[in-house]
């Protein structure tokens, strides 16, 4: 199987550009100006006249939900209170040798100690309120970012928080990664899946010394909003460019 490549640091930064033009094309949309209200390390990309926070979110493929180390474990109380989910992802982290040079010479051992941890992690998630809890920490900063807001097809679509995290943890089956390939060591990932297709992807970033015990969570695009078309309908327009799903009419556009 062909190794993904990561992206070069001017791919990172033309993804990064690529957010901050859809969170002012968004805000400018909703009646805001070019100086709108953001706070993107907690989210919060686009804070509309309600005083409410929007995740915008664009791309093609996938989303990169977060990429942490070892501190963000370990000194956020949400992930230490999660009911043992922070330690799991700690202990993840902890599987690898504290260099990436001592990682280089012995990959294999450092991925066979990361089985223990992901099993006990996918064990944790298969429970839908832990696993609810976990998505609220990871797309809504635990429910301080009110809604997902998605470009497509050169609109967007306005979810509700909660509606999102009901959705997810109520229809995603939670899985390890298994060995498809010859040289492949299983239980690498944990998965997210829905009718039988990989949906997001809990996995281990490892592939420099500038990013080395990592812990990455991706979804992918087409798949979410699959299924959040499927099981969210749209219940009202709020312009040509802006469209509101589930709940989001009861507080969204009322400014």
């Amino acid at each position: 199987m062909r190794k993904k490549r990561a992206l070069t640091t001017e791919g990172a930064r033309a993804v990064r550009q690529k957010g901050y033009d859809d969170a002012l094309e968004f805000a400018l949309a909703i009646g805001l100006s070019t100086d709108y209200k953001n706070d993107s390390q907690a989210k919060k990309d686009v804070i509309d006249l309600s005083g409410d926070a929007h995740s915008v979110k664009g791309g093609i493929k996938k989303w990169q939900v977060f990429l942490y180390g070892l501190g963000r474990f370990e000194s956020d109380h949400a992930f230490i209170v999660m009911n043992g989910i922070g330690a799991l992802l700690a202990e993840c982290i902890n599987a690898f040798p504290t260099t990436y040079a001592k990682y280089r010479r012995d990959k294999v051992a450092a991925k066979e100690r990361l089985r223990i941890p992901m099993v006990k992690l996918a064990e944790k998630l298969k429970e839908r309120p832990r696993l609810k809890a976990f998505l609220n920490k990871s797309l809504f900063n635990g429910g301080e970012v009110n809604y997902l807001t998605v470009k497509q097809d050169e609109v967007f679509h306005v979810f509700l928080n909660k509606d999102v995290v009901d959705t997810l943890g109520d229809n995603l089956e939670v899985c390890n990664s298994r060995a498809i390939s010859a040289g492949q060591m299983p239980e690498q990932k944990v998965l997210l899946r829905y009718n039988g297709k990989n949906l997001g992807e809990l996995e281990m970033r490892n592939d420099s010394e500038i990013h080395y015990r990592e812990v990455r969570f991706n979804m992918i695009k087409p798949k979410v909003m699959e299924l959040l078309f499927e099981k969210i309908p749209m219940t009202k327009k709020f312009n040509d460019k802006v469209l509101m799903y589930g709940n989001t009419p009861r507080r969204f556009g009322r400014w």
